[in-house]
């Protein structure tokens, strides 16, 4: 019996690693702008590890100079990062670990410098539009600056919550804890801020260009097919199906487009059959043909 060689990892390149180190250290510094120079100064704070790290933060005395941000953010964080490298693997782990590491040694050269803004609503919204973006691209290039999913992770396999219920649940505890800490303004800024960045992060993910997936039933599908390949320049994929009532078998047309071309899609299809029925779908990831990888 011949045994089967195991499959090696495809080893990263010096290039792409110094690139992706690079980024990640971008995203963690403008997460610390974020926090340090938006955030902070007017007391509102992040959901996650940030939010906890934030409230801990401002109620240690100042006596007490070796508990900061930079260094409760650290090891709050360090028993997920082990979760983390056992779970999801150490590239993560250890891109992680140092992501957060920066965050902490930049955060801790900005005290010296003025807030951006005193006005709690432009503290919110640009403060969350910085933060997410920071975060968004250490997530893109490998990392996390937040355990918080991680230990949500951990926790569905012995809780009946999914991810999201559990991260929801925390950040609740987190945002009513803000209440009593800052104020109840200030938490509703906070809840504010945590939403606008997660919409942020969101975007920096998935990119600007995002994609929309299309699923055709058409008696004129070698048309339809045609036209929108000469007009879009987009390939399609023929799919077998089989009407569900008269079951006669059908030809069901799937393409993937941006969002832009969406309506003239629409009109390429409409234009050789009124009576098409068209299904479209939000894409998390495209690669491939001509679209960019989301994720690198």
């Amino acid at each position: 019996m011949v045994r089967k060689k195991k499959k090696e990892h495809k080893k990263e390149s010096t290039f792409h690693l110094i690139y992706r180190l690079f980024m990640i250290v971008l995203g963690s510094l403008l997460a610390a702008v974020s926090i340090e120079l938006f955030l902070m100064p007017n007391n509102i704070i992040d959901g996650g590890i940030i939010g906890i790290s934030l409230i801990l933060d401002y109620i240690t005395p100042e006596s007490i100079t070796f508990i900061n941000f930079g260094t409760l953010v650290v090891f709050i964080n360090l028993p997920f990062m082990y979760s983390g490298y056992k779970q999801i693997g150490k590239t993560f782990a250890f891109s992680s670990l140092f992501a957060i590491v920066c965050l902490a040694i930049i955060e801790s050269q900005l005290h010296h410098f003025s807030p951006f803004v005193d006005q709690p609503i432009l503290a919110t919204v640009f403060g969350g539009l910085v933060l997410g973006t920071g975060v968004g691209i250490v997530i893109r290039h490998g990392g996390s600056l937040d355990g918080t999913e991680i230990l949500s992770i951990l926790l569905t396999k012995r809780l009946p919550f999914s991810v999201g219920e559990l991260v929801m649940f925390m950040n609740i505890f987190i945002f009513g804890t803000a209440a009593f800490v800052f104020g109840v303004e200030e938490a509703m800024y906070s809840v504010m801020t945590y939403y606008i960045a997660f919409k942020t992060i969101d975007t920096v993910i998935q990119g600007l260009d995002e994609t929309k997936a299309v699923l055709i039933v058409s008696d004129y599908y070698e048309e339809v097919s045609q036209d929108i390949l000469d007009r879009l320049g987009r390939g399609t994929t023929k799919l077998k199906g089989k009407g569900g009532y008269t079951d006669a078998e059908k030809e069901v047309i799937y393409a993937v487009v941006t969002r832009l071309e969406v309506t003239k899609l629409k009109n390429i299809v409409y234009d050789i059959d009124p009576n098409a029925f068209i299904t479209i779908m939000n894409t998390q990831e495209t690669r491939g043909a001509k679209f960019k990888s989301s994720i690198h």
